[in-house]
């Protein structure tokens, strides 16, 4: 796991790079990569790539980023880790390839020298690559499929430039910083800002199993090469997937490391099932749990220590226990604000407990992260289909849903939650219904919040209830469409990316098994073929099996105490909090 930094003129009228900015984004990103820092510029003075490396894989000197091939032909920087690469590499070795380091990176060079981007579609794992191709004179940028690993990227001035954070392209010094109303607008209405988008108008995400290339010809394409909304739409039925062998080979390769792989245990489902199966395929080491528990919960069912110490001693493991005090937030809310890559009104958690396993040792742990989104562990999926199934009927006169909602809205917001107002406007489909249910503040609320003319063109720009609703077009399972749009949306864009700062504040790579390709389109072949799995169901697939307290307990989620923390009854105050230390365009109610 590493920071990744690039800057290629691609104009002819371009300034050739500037070495100490590409060193700039590159150093801003130290904690990213705390083990080492390289930097390379072509003699054309062009092109730069530089990174910040995190050992995980390879830990000598032949691992170490920028890379550049045998034949000198490309050179690479790259953030993640590729799960198959052994089994890529022995195929690659098959066909005449010659390795001269025994990580991934290498893999990566000589699968794209083989087969270009239509390589990408192998990777297994989460990554992020920039690549530059001195035979064709161009950049490729490319990111894993669910968008696990962040990839920035500003085209300005005929000069392209990219790094795996947001903060670190504006460290450069040579990004324009005006606001994208869209990411403004996004981020009080879902809690964070929605990709492509991010707070500045010149600074985009690459997409999700995407890739974009410029050429010194000026040439500018870019494609895909997985979507999750389109898999979970076109894998076909496959009754005969083995849900327990699936997992176990999930958890299996995001085992594979140099160092030592720890756990995140919680009391939940997703976590003691990862570390039952992690347990199972490493008997020879002791695994290492790590479970964050607070004070104000201690005693309440809320408090998730002491069955996560119960599921640690049933599967042998060197278990640790942090508990947080409202004092120890506090004292490190300002690091965790600058921390953030990107507003978000959640990750407070995973800061504390990716510190707490960074204090034990280790630079990797597994997250039973996107088990909710996959297995329909959410209300979301119960809710939203009977919703819709009872008011249906109110969309064929949206006028009503639209007049009910401008009327009943002052007066409901005194009360209750202003979602009750927009029911008969945005309950009658589904993609509207999970807008309403996933939405912090609401699109009516938006101009009362910000500044209105700010409110209207990011709506405009945004277009969210487009967005949503092309996402699940095609999918006409309620279950499958309501892992598209929490997988594509809350999961993406929220957890993932909490994951990645607030890991990599602490130099350490957060791994998700449950968030996998392979195993989604298994999952889904489950539930085309008439065979549902549950979170239930992934549980039982524990070796040995969870204690019964674990799987009779209710979900509760997890809960973190910002709010009474931040002296706010809910989070919405929390999410205006954010968004004044960031943007400075905070008015209070």
């Amino acid at each position: 796991m590493c920071g990744l930094a690039a800057i290629f003129a691609h104009h002819a009228d371009a300034k050739p790079v500037d070495a100490a900015e590409l060193q700039r984004i590159r150093d801003h990103m130290t904690a990213r990569g705390p083990d080492g820092a390289g930097q390379w510029l072509a003699p054309s003075g062009r092109v730069g790539l530089a990174h910040r490396r995190l050992s995980i894989l390879d830990l000598s000197e032949a691992g170490a980023q920028p890379m550049t091939s045998a034949d000198g032909r490309l050179t690479i920087v790259f953030n993640g880790e590729i799960y198959n690469f052994q089994a890529l590499r022995h195929q690659l070795e098959l066909a005449g390839a010659v390795f001269r380091s025994h990580g991934d990176t290498e893999v990566v060079l000589e699968l794209y020298a083989r087969h270009g981007v239509e390589g990408l579609s192998r990777l297994r794992g989460m990554f992020a690559i920039a690549l530059w191709d001195h035979a064709r004179h161009g950049l490729l940028l490319a990111r894993d499929g669910y968008g696990i690993k962040p990839l920035y990227y500003a085209d300005q001035g005929g000069c392209v430039r990219a790094a795996s954070q947001v903060k670190a392209l504006l460290a450069g010094g040579a990004i324009d910083t005006t606001a994208d109303p869209a990411g403004h607008v996004g981020f009080l209405l879902w809690g964070h800002v929605p990709e492509p988008h991010t707070l500045y108008r010149h600074i985009r995400a690459v997409a999700p199993g995407g890739w974009m290339w410029w050429g010194e010809d000026g040439n500018h394409t870019q494609g895909r090469f997985f979507d999750v909304a389109r898999t979970i739409a076109s894998a076909p039925a496959d009754a005969g997937i083995d849900l327990g062998a699936a997992l176990a080979d999930s958890v299996r390769h995001h085992l594979i490391a140099d160092v030592p792989v720890g756990v995140f245990l919680s009391a939940g489902l997703d976590s003691t099932t990862i570390a039952a199966l992690a347990a199972q395929a490493m008997p020879s080491e002791r695994l290492k749990t790590i479970t964050l528990a607070f004070d104000e919960l201690a005693g309440t069912d809320g408090d998730e220590a002491p069955l996560a110490e119960q599921v640690a001693a049933h599967y042998g493991a060197d278990h640790a226990t942090c508990r947080i005090p409202a004092g120890d937030f506090a004292a490190a809310r300002g690091q965790i604000l600058a921390d953030m890559d990107q507003p978000s009104i959640d990750g407070v958690n995973v800061w504390f407990v990716a510190r707490a396993a960074h204090q034990r040792g280790l630079k990797v742990a597994l997250s039973g992260l996107g088990g909710d989104e996959i297995f329909a562990g959410y209300d979301s999926f119960r809710q939203l289909p009977r919703l819709v199934e009872r008011l249906r009927v109110f969309g064929w006169a949206p006028v009503l849903g639209r007049g009910f909602r401008a009327v009943s809205a002052p007066w409901l917001s005194r009360f209750t939650s202003p979602k009750w107002a927009g029911l008969l406007e945005y309950g009658t489909n589904l993609s509207d219904a999970y807008l309403l249910r996933r939405g912090l503040f609401m699109p009516w609320e938006l101009p009362r919040v910000m500044d209105p003319e700010m409110a209207r063109t990011g709506w405009r720009d945004l277009q969210p209830r487009l967005a949503l609703a092309e996402t699940i077009q095609g999918i006409h399972d309620p279950r499958l469409a309501i892992s598209a749009l929490e997988s594509a949306f809350y999961m993406r864009n929220q957890l993932l990316r909490d994951a990645d700062w607030a890991g990599m504040a602490h130099s350490l790579e957060i791994r998700v098994p449950l968030v996998d390709t392979v195993l989604l389109s298994q999952v889904v072949g489950l539930v085309k073929a008439g065979k549902p799995a549950s979170k239930l169901d992934m549980a039982t697939c524990a070796r040995p099996a969870l204690p019964d307290a674990v799987l009779a307990r209710r979900k509760t989620g997890f809960f973190v105490p910002i709010a009474q923390w931040m002296g706010q009854p809910h989070l919405r105050g929390w999410a205006r909090r954010i968004q004044h230390d960031v943007s400075g365009k905070w008015t209070p109610e």
